[in-house]
């Protein structure tokens, strides 16, 4: 099983929500990324993640993700979850692909309960409207909503059965992702951290890998073809 965090995409240019560099160092997160900030100023929120959704549409997929590419096709059991929103990993390749906190590509009508992928950067129209005169929103799990409940309950699981567990460019402290790591390792599963620091599943890990997430996964998978 694979958990990957904001880590494994830095190395393509997009920052971090925590830790150095990281967005919310410039923006408080209930000014945009909450229902109540949504409701009051949709068209603050929507030009944020316009901003955000042209700076992806720029970068590409890097080392780190096509590795997990390879390693996919390695295993016949094969799971990676991951609290990125930004499709990188599918763009590179990635077929089982969970995302515990949505995509910034897809947006969703609240009027008819639906969701659809919504690519075009920049948007024609802030806010951008449905078919049906609704204002959309980002298909995102923000601060305050809880994760879809059919992907956690698959990602505990997975993560209760599994014989490995990648932890990838995570900081570990974001629940109820964060307790994967702790579910895996309770269960007999060996746990491996690749980050550039010292997390809080670091004193659990069988074995930690503090380095960028492209050199350490490509090594890796190098070893296990071996």
């Amino acid at each position: 099983m694979i958990s990957t965090g904001a880590g494994i995409s830095t190395e393509s240019g997009i920052p971090p929500f925590r830790g150095s560099g990281g967005l919310w160092q410039n923006f408080k997160p209930e000014d945009l990324a909450t229902p109540e900030a949504f409701e009051r100023d949709p068209v603050t929120v929507w030009q944020w993640y316009d901003w955000r959704r042209q700076l992806i549409s720029k970068v590409e997929p890097n080392a780190g993700h096509y590795a997990l590419v390879e390693m996919e096709h390695l295993f016949h059991r094969f799971f990676l979850f991951t609290q990125n929103i930004d499709g990188l990993h599918q763009r590179a390749g990635s077929k089982q692909v969970h995302e515990l906190h949505g995509n910034i590509w897809r947006v969703r009508c609240p009027a008819e309960d639906r969701t659809f992928v919504l690519a075009q950067t920049p948007l024609p129209g802030i806010p951008p409207l449905c078919e049906c005169g609704a204002t959309l929103r980002p298909d995102v799990v923000w601060f305050g909503e809880s994760l879809p409940r059919d992907i956690l309950n698959l990602a505990r699981e997975v993560a209760s059965s599994c014989d490995f567990f990648f932890t990838i460019g995570s900081s570990s402290t974001v629940e109820p992702a964060a307790s994967l790591a702790w579910i895996a390792r309770e269960n007999g599963g060996v746990v491996v951290e690749v980050n550039e620091e010292i997390t809080p599943v670091t004193e659990i890990a069988n074995e930690c890998f503090l380095g960028k997430a492209g050199t350490v996964l490509s090594d890796l998978l190098q070893a296990i073809k071996k």
